[in-house]
């Protein structure tokens, strides 16, 4: 043999195939005629045409007919054999029409990673449509999520930052804007990807989404989009830059994390957006603005629904700025805010409806701004357990409590005005148990309390004007047993209704001076 000469290869798969289709051709074909012949035997015997002879006419038709009936049994077994054939066929032929494809989409997406190398912005720009375009046309979800996957990658490559509007460096500048552009482009086309309905040509509903240490410097809009049974990983991503927009967007069944993230300039908006089953993540996340930096920023997720799942805030930092939680729905499931931080800057839940579920700002901090309350609890359980608010003003100005366990136990109020005023307390158990009022101003003014329990036991009110003037106790019942009150003005001055348990024993009979209590509750002391 010489030494050009190549062995003989081996069949190939599609060879392989075709084999495997002859032989059962082969077999098929070999069934039928046996059948054929068993037939035509059984009928033989069955109509007992041994003795042609007697009847010879008659005995050859019912030959000829056995002969036509044998010959329709072969005819349905080949017509068997061709459909098993043809179905073979249609196998292989798909399976070859998968391989070409695949084929084709390997050399189309080695093109489109190679102009993602290119130095020329321009070229990238032509890659990153062509990697969309593929992901669009892919055979199966593997090779789409192929695509999806290095246009993230590129997303979470280190860029040179800008240089700036210098003269001297104004190539520099212009490319940094020309790169920024294909990044800000595969930005949109995600977003335009993920509002697409599951299932429907262009969707990219239901695959992972990894921007994970992304830079955010533009505007991103996932308005609308839907996030289903996936995962996606805003992890550490930093948003420093024009407005985000997740309005409408429905979070559902999926993995969602934006911990560690920073929203430290522009608008971020969750307005709208549905929150149920799955688990989205916002814990040690900072959204960190004021003046010039945050521009005035906004987290926003006004009238957002929590209707299941996790939800958690936990260690998240809000500095700055404003966080809008107004018209928001937490119905079901779990939002946890724990040991988050809100300083400076307001933070509303005005107008928030608590109907079941769980949502806890346990050991939160409330450090400076305006934080407001003015929500309905009407389900479920909100805990502000541990909780600290100091300085700033802290409203839960007509918040309705009609069917929550809400608790704010071992809570410490210092150097805030906290007011409670107009507030309804109609149903469910709300715990003021160790609370501490010290400094600021207290004002529950014209509250109602028609049902439920409300207890103040143990809670000391400390260097601080207590006031319940024009309260309302109609029904339920109200604790003030072991409550401390030191220095400050305590008045119940036009309180209306029997005196709440405890509270003559706590404040003492006859009130010491700057206690204002009720002429009607002092008749009736002991």
């Amino acid at each position: 043999m010489t030494p050009n000469r190549r062995p003989r290869s081996a069949p190939n798969e599609r060879e392989l195939r075709l084999w495997k289709v002859g032989r059962a051709l082969t077999l098929a074909f070999a069934a039928a005629v046996l059948v054929a012949g068993g037939v035509f035997y059984f009928l033989v015997v069955l109509l007992d045409v041994q003795e042609i002879g007697a009847t010879a006419k008659l005995d050859a038709k019912t030959l000829f007919d056995l002969v036509k009936l044998s010959f329709g049994v072969v005819a349905g077994a080949g017509a068997l054999v061709a459909l098993v054939v043809a179905y073979r066929r249609q196998r292989v032929d798909e399976a070859g029409a998968h391989r070409e494809a695949t084929r084709l989409h390997t050399e189309r997406f080695s093109q489109a990673v190679d102009k993602l190398g290119s130095d020329s912005p321009a070229v990238r720009l032509g890659g990153v449509h062509a990697l969309a375009g593929l992901a669009d046309d892919a055979p199966d979800n593997s090779l789409r999520q192929t695509c999806i996957d290095v246009l993230c990658a590129y997303l979470q490559l280190p860029f040179t930052p800008d240089p700036g509007t210098d003269p001297a460096h104004q190539e520099e500048h212009h490319r940094y804007l020309a790169f920024r552009k294909v990044r800000h482009t595969i930005l949109r086309l995600i977003g335009d990807h993920y509002r697409r309905p599951k299932g429907t040509q262009r969707s990219w509903q239901g695959c992972d989404l990894d921007l994970t240490g992304v830079t955010i410097d533009g505007d991103m809009d996932f308005g609308g989009a839907t996030f289903s049974g996936s995962t996606v990983s805003f992890r550490n991503a930093t948003f420093s830059g024009g407005a985000v927009s997740f309005r409408n967007a429905t979070f559902s069944g999926s993995n969602v994390s934006f911990e560690d993230a920073t929203f430290s300039s522009g608008a971020v908006s969750f307005r709208s957006a549905t929150f149920s089953s799955g688990s989205v993540s916002f814990r040690k996340a900072t959204f960190s603005g004021g003046g010039a930096m945050f521009s005035g920023g906004t987290v926003y997720f006004g009238e957002a629904m929590f209707s299941g799942g996790d939800v958690s805030f936990g260690h998240a930092k809000f500095s700055g700025g404003t966080v809008y939680f107004g018209e928001a729905m937490f119905s079901g499931g779990t939002v946890s805010f724990d040991e988050a931080r809100f300083s400076d800057g307001d933070v509303s839940f005005r107008s928030a409806t608590f109907s079941s579920g769980t949502v806890s700002f346990g050991g939160a901090r409330f450090s400076g701004g305006d934080v407001s309350f003015g929500a309905m609890f009407s389900g479920g359980t909100v805990s502000f357990d541990e909780a600290r608010f100091s300085a700033g003003n802290v409203s839960f100005h007509h918040a309705m409590f009609s069917g929550s366990d809400v608790s704010f136990e071992d809570a410490m109020f210092s150097g805030s005005d906290v007011s409670f005023e107009d507030a309804t307390f109609s149903g469910g158990d709300v715990s003021f148990r160790n609370v501490t009022f010290s400094g600021g101003d207290v004002s529950f003014r014209n509250v109602t309390f028609s049902g439920g329990d409300v207890s103040f036991r143990n809670a000391t009110f400390s260097g601080s004007d207590v006031s319940f003037r024009g309260a309302t106790f109609s029904g339920g019942t109200v604790f003030f047993r072991s409550a401390t009150f030191s220095s400050g003005d305590l008045s119940f001055d036009g309180a209306i209704g029997s005196a709440p348990q405890g509270l003559l024993a706590a404040v003492g009979t006859p009130p010491p001076s700057g206690v204002t209590l009720p002429s009607a509750w002092l008749l009736s002391a002991p």
